[in-house]
């Protein structure tokens, strides 16, 4: 019951789809902070450090049963985006609102 609970809330994603959208964020959050660890003679660079953060924020959506929905419209964000863009806040269509107001 727990998991029908736990995909409900993220967007309605099934459970084993969750569990390799997890897999790949936790994968680049320890390549991004490897990343910034070797650049010991190199600034950081602004965007390695952005990346981070959103990937250790949809973690964060992830634990607290909030990932996968839009941050604008609130409705679930597709899982062919989310397999491309784990990380992504926004469903398309908002991020190409945004995108295109910038």
């Amino acid at each position: 019951m727990k998991n029908q609970v736990v995909a409900a809330n993220n967007a309605g994603l099934a459970p084993e789809d969750l569990a390799t959208l997890r897999e790949s964020l936790h994968e680049q959050r320890l390549f991004r902070l490897e990343q910034l660890r070797t650049d010991v003679h190199v600034r950081p660079t602004a965007s390695a450090r952005m990346v981070l953060t959103d990937v250790e924020a949809a973690l964060d959506r992830m634990d607290q049963d909030r990932y996968g929905n839009c941050h604008l419209c609130t409705r679930p964000i597709t899982l062919r985006r989310l397999k491309i863009v784990p990380q992504a806040r926004y469903c398309t269509r908002c991020q190409q609102v945004r995108d295109a107001g910038r």
